[in-house]
C-alpha cells in the first residue's frame, strides 16, 4: 500500500502545467489513447458521461486550434492537443444507455434495487436534465426542491446553470485523469482556458448544446515552460476539519 501511495504521490508531483514543449520529442499516439481510456474511467455524475474528447491529430488542425488558443505556447508547441467538451444535450441518449445496461442484466422480474436503478434513469434523469424554452420545468424543479426540503435533506434541483455545472465538473474530472495519465507516462501537459470558444466549436462542428470545458496541450516539457515554483496556499488555510 505504501509503495502504491508513493507512486501516486510521484505522479501528482510530476504533473505540472508546462507551457512550452520540446519540438523534437514526439508524443506517441499510444500514450494519448491510453490517457483517453483513463479519462473515460473518471467519476462522473450519475454515470451519465455527458462528455466528448476531441483528439486533434493533423498538423493543419493543430495549427488552427493553436490560433484559437490565442497563440499561447502551450498550444503552439504542443505535440498533441485534446479538446474536452461537455454534452449536456446528450442526456436522453446517455440515460437510455444506462437504463438499457441495467435492463440487460435482469433475467426476469427486477428486484427492488434494480427497479430503483431503472426508475432513476427513466424518471429522475428527465426531471434533472429536461428543459423548455419557457422555463416551466425549472420552476417545477425548484418547487419540488422547496417543498421536498421542508421536512428532510433534499437534492435542490435548479435550471440550466445547475445542469451546466454538473457536466463541467464531470468533464474536468476526466481531464484530470487524462493529465495524470500523461504524467505517469513521463510526458507533460497544460490545461488551457484561454481560447475562442465560438471558433473552437465551429471548427469541431459542435451543436449548440455542447460547450468547451478545456483544451489540453501535451508534449515533453521544457524548463522554460514551467513558470516558477509550484506555490499553493497553506494547507491550514484551505483544509477545514470538522471534529
Amino acid at each position: 500500500m505504501e509503495n502504491k501511495q508513493g507512486l501516486f504521490d510521484s505522479i501528482v508531483n510530476r504533473r505540472r502545467s508546462n507551457r512550452r514543449f520540446n519540438p523534437d520529442i514526439p508524443v506517441p499516439d499510444a500514450i494519448i489513447e491510453t490517457a483517453l481510456q483513463h479519462a473515460i474511467l473518471a467519476p462522473n455524475s450519475s454515470n451519465m458521461q455527458c462528455w466528448e474528447f476531441y483528439w486533434i491529430r493533423s498538423a493543419e488542425e493543430k495549427k488552427k486550434m493553436a490560433a484559437y488558443c490565442l497563440g499561447q505556447g502551450a498550444a503552439t508547441t504542443a505535440q498533441q492537443l485534446v479538446v474536452f467538451v461537455t454534452r449536456a444535450d446528450l442526456w436522453k441518449k446517455r440515460a437510455r444507455w444506462n437504463y438499457d445496461r441495467i435492463k440487460e442484466g435482469i433475467p426476469g422480474e427486477p428486484n427492488k434495487l434494480q427497479k430503483r436503478g431503472l426508475d432513476y434513469y427513466k424518471k429522475l434523469m428527465p426531471l434533472a436534465y429536461a428543459s423548455d424554452w419557457l422555463g416551466f420545468l425549472t420552476l417545477i424543479r425548484r418547487a419540488i426542491s422547496v417543498f421536498g426540503g421542508l421536512q428532510k435533506p433534499f437534492m435542490r434541483f435548479g435550471g440550466k446553470a445547475d445542469q451546466r455545472i454538473t457536466v463541467h465538473k464531470s468533464c474536468a474530472l476526466a481531464a484530470e485523469n487524462f493529465m495524470l495519465s500523461i504524467a505517469a507516462a513521463d510526458f507533460d501537459s497544460c490545461p488551457m482556458e484561454g481560447f475562442d470558444a465560438v471558433r473552437v466549436k465551429k471548427a469541431l462542428n459542435l451543436p449548440r448544446g455542447a460547450e468547451i470545458n478545456m483544451i489540453v496541450g501535451v508534449g515533453k516539457g521544457t524548463e522554460q515552460g514551467v513558470w516558477g515554483p509550484r506555490n499553493r496556499v497553506a494547507f491550514e488555510e484551505v483544509v477545514k476539519t470538522i471534529d
